[in-house]
């Protein structure tokens, strides 16, 4: 399904009825498209899954449908218990779990036309009728960082401040902003809410709008309550016979951008450390993206000429430190042997 996360089919779906099946988290990351890099950060999988789980929970409490199942206890199927017999509520789970039991809809191929015709979402839908998966990202951002892709998209008017132009630091929205990207392109891509509106189908263009904003607002008030800002986080959707249901996952240190006292507390410690540290290949891949825009392949990868280095040990150690601490502090619960979250965070700022 992703680079990061094995897909499980237990049942498949079909145009009459939704599957089952797991997600399997790997201590694998990924970062700028790239796909899995040299080396895993050990308990990655763990503590997505379990704050995954902690959030698709608080949001089937707060009535928002989503395709959760529950999670696999692990020290039951050390046990011998089939997995399928020991899925169950996260708070079940006799240690930190690295499964997710899901629903499955259907998930159509999106063939790729070349540079004039571009991808065939009419196909897509032809083959996904009532029982898809949405092929959009949805967006919400409560705060523009520095370097944030929506600086170079819109005007600070455009999003509801009385501004001329972007101050320099983190600038918080009065209110969320949600914006559409492409989820199946070899490059991701934003929309214009009439693309967006194209690409989703049968699916409603508003309904996915007030969905991203309900999840935005449960994710945001967890964090808040464990003292760590939601800055922004995107969901992904299945359209089940007129229904929007969150899929894929949710409010993780992957998907979401926190911080905490100010520092990064996501995925986007890494991002930095390799803009730092291999300016290279960072500029490698986006040369590589560039090079196949409007050609007949979207296959940026095969053509850089740059691969990552891997992280060195004691940045492993300090972004594993992250993952689970941070894992603990957003739960209220200590599902890992890690320090602190200020400890974790402060070993971030020292990198």
């Amino acid at each position: 399904m992703t680079s990061v996360k094995e897909f499980r089919v237990v049942e498949p779906a079909t145009a009459e009825a939704l599957g089952r099946g797991r997600f399997a988290f790997t201590d694998a990351y990924s970062v700028f498209d790239w796909g899995r890099m040299p080396d895993t950060i050990p308990r990655k999988g763990a503590s997505l899954c379990t704050m995954g789980a902690f959030n698709f929970e608080r949001l089937e409490s707060a009535g928002i449908p989503t395709h959760y199942r529950g999670v696999v206890d692990p020290a039951a199927v050390e046990t011998g218990a089939d997995p399928e017999d020991a899925v169950g509520p996260l708070k079940d789970s006799g240690a930190p779990p690295t499964e997710m039991a899901i629903e499955l809809t259907q998930v159509p191929d999106l063939p790729y036309e070349g540079s004039d015709a571009g991808y065939d979402y009419d196909a897509f839908h032809t083959a996904g009728g009532a029982n898809y998966l949405v092929p959009l990202e949805v967006v919400f951002r409560n705060t523009v960082p520095v370097g944030s892709s929506l600086r170079r998209r819109a005007e600070p008017s455009d999003v509801g401040l009385g501004l001329d132009a972007w101050p320099e630091g983190v600038v918080e929205l009065p209110e969320p902003v949600v914006e559409f990207s492409t989820k199946y392109e070899r490059q991701d891509r934003y929309l214009s809410r009439a693309e967006a509106d194209r690409v989703a189908g049968v699916a409603d263009i508003d309904a996915l709008d007030t969905l991203a904003r309900d999840v935005n607002r449960v994710v945001t008030e967890q964090a808040a309550g464990a003292g760590f800002v939601h800055e922004d986080g995107k969901i992904e959707c299945c359209y089940v016979d007129g229904e929007l249901r969150v899929a894929d996952v949710v409010g993780t240190f992957d998907e979401n951008r926190f911080s905490y006292g100010g520092t990064q507390v996501s995925k986007e410690v890494i991002r930095q450390w390799y803009k730092r540290t291999q300016p290279e290949w960072v500029e490698a891949v986006s040369n590589a993206k560039r090079a196949v825009e409007n050609h007949e392949t979207d296959d940026w990868r095969s053509i850089c000429d740059v691969e990552p280095i891997a992280l060195p040990e004691d940045v492993l150690a300090t972004v594993t430190d992250l993952y689970t601490a941070g894992a603990n502090a957003y739960t209220g619960e200590t599902w890992f042997d890690a320090p602190s979250i200020e400890e974790a965070v402060a070993a971030v700022d020292d990198l």
